[in-house]
């Protein structure tokens, strides 16, 4: 079964996310994070196994979660995802950005068919790092 192997937010814009151990997911994304919005892009789903394959350190290109053991870039629109008290509906692939070069020259291009998946809040709750992610 996939797990949630960390969770991250951003204070403020354009500074480095931190990781949490567990939050609470309100409407639009999770509570404190800079970047939430209300819709298909309240929170970012990404594998660590992409992540890994890349040489990359989780949070870094600043996903919500980090999930091991689920294919994320396979789910398709409109599947829901139950973490914690939680759930998602997966709503968009969250291409990646120019903003991708700014942590290594390439990575935007790296990233293709890898920056993870937006998804909309469906069901607010608690999740914490160690939560099963399942598809439903």
């Amino acid at each position: 079964m996939a797990e949630l192997v960390g969770i991250w937010r951003a204070p403020a814009r354009r500074i480095p996310m931190e990781a949490l151990e567990e939050t609470d997911v309100v409407e639009d994304g999770l509570e404190g994070c800079a970047h939430r919005r209300a819709g298909k892009r309240s929170v970012l789903f990404v594998a660590a196994e992409d992540l890994e394959a890349l040489d990359l350190e989780p949070g870094v290109v600043r996903e919500n979660f980090t999930v091991r053991g689920a294919d994320v870039m396979g789910w398709p629109l409109g599947q829901r995802v139950a973490v914690g008290e939680a759930e998602f509906e997966i709503s968009m692939v969250c291409d990646p950005c120019q903003l991708m070069e700014e942590i290594r020259p390439g990575l935007q291009a790296e990233l293709e068919g890898r920056r993870g998946m937006l998804a909309s809040v469906v069901t607010t709750g608690r999740v914490a790092v160690g939560d099963a992610v399942r598809t439903l």
